[in-house]
């Protein structure tokens, strides 16, 4: 009887053994297998990389060469906002801002109204020393009309509205906006004078930016890091809602969505933005000084450009 039980507890070892074997056994194979699978997939991560580095670097020959036939000037920042890779040239030269100082001024107002200098539903009243020519619809508003600080900043951005623009100088002031570019980690933007001074110009005070800034910005309301998530967001969405469309957006296809702002001067043409593609998300910004008679050639020269880098995402 005591033999029979060794016995049993002897078979029930030796079967605990071979199940045990085998549950290890499959878990080591499985784990191998994970291994190889994930081996496997970087390795296919690594190749799709460089190929797609090759084409990246294919893309900034191709915007070089544009840029080489360009009968002006021209800045140039594109950053692919998933890898982070960058095609940048002239980045840091300085550029009259025109317009594009709207983008920074709205986050300003945004950066004040977080730190309770001012909230985005008090009142502004538009006075005759605020009407200026060029775009936007409150040149012919009425004397004495009031508007709130967040509809002035929508009109400064998606109508591109000089009026507006100088309305929130005044209410800022300039020495605020320039601590407040500084704050904001700008290094090369600063305001000076009035939208559509040119008296100002003409003494030789003048807004400065560089493409290098207006991409710095840009990466920080898309990446959430402006302020907060809710003021970033804000931004994005504004920019969005640009009415000008005859630079980065015109040859691309009419369902993809641009968050952008142009700049307009003689001599001056500019857009920066950012482009939402189903192959990927990127920032761009270029920054032209002519002397054509008219701003189409580097309106054209921009929008090309934008279109090679819209072309990159579709072919990779």
């Amino acid at each position: 009887m005591k033999a029979r039980f060794i016995k049993t507890i002897y078979i029930l070892f030796i079967g605990f053994s071979v199940i045990a074997a085998a549950y290890f056994s499959f878990k080591a194979a499985r784990y191998y297998l994970e291994i190889q699978r994930k081996q496997s997939q970087l390795e296919k991560r690594r190749i799709e990389l460089e190929k797609r580095k090759v084409a990246w670097d294919v893309l900034e020959d191709e915007i070089k060469k544009e840029l080489n036939g360009f009968a002006g000037e021209a800045a140039i920042v594109i950053k692919d906002l998933n890898t982070g890779w960058q095609i940048r040239i002239n980045q840091d030269k300085l550029f009259a801002s025109a317009s594009l100082v709207k983008i920074p001024i709205m986050a300003a107002c945004f950066y004040a109204a977080n730190e309770g200098r001012i909230k985005l539903q008090d009142i502004l009243t538009l006075k005759a020393a605020h009407k200026v020519s060029g775009t936007g619809i409150l040149k012919d508003a009425p004397v004495g009309a009031e508007f709130t600080i967040e509809e002035l900043i929508q009109l400064m951005i998606s109508e591109s509205d000089n009026t507006a623009a100088n309305m929130l100088i005044e209410c800022l002031g300039f020495d605020y906006l320039n601590n407040c570019f500084k704050k904001l980690g700008l290094k090369d933007t600063n305001i000076s004078r009035a939208m559509m001074d040119f008296i100002s110009r003409g003494k030789g005070r003048e807004n400065f930016t560089s493409a290098s800034d207006l991409a710095f910005l840009l990466d920080e309301i898309y990446n959430t890091g402006l302020i907060n998530r809710a003021y970033s967001q804000m931004c994005l969405e504004l920019l969005k809602k640009q009415k000008i469309k005859d630079r980065i957006p015109v040859k691309l296809p009419a369902h993809i969505p641009v968050a952008h702002k142009t700049g307009l001067e003689k001599g001056i043409c500019h857009d920066a933005g950012i482009v939402f593609t189903s192959q990927g998300d990127f920032l761009i910004c270029v920054l032209t000084k002519h002397k054509d008679k008219t701003a189409r050639p580097a309106k054209r020269f921009i929008a090309q450009v934008a279109y090679l880098a819209y072309n990159y995402y579709q072919n990779l």
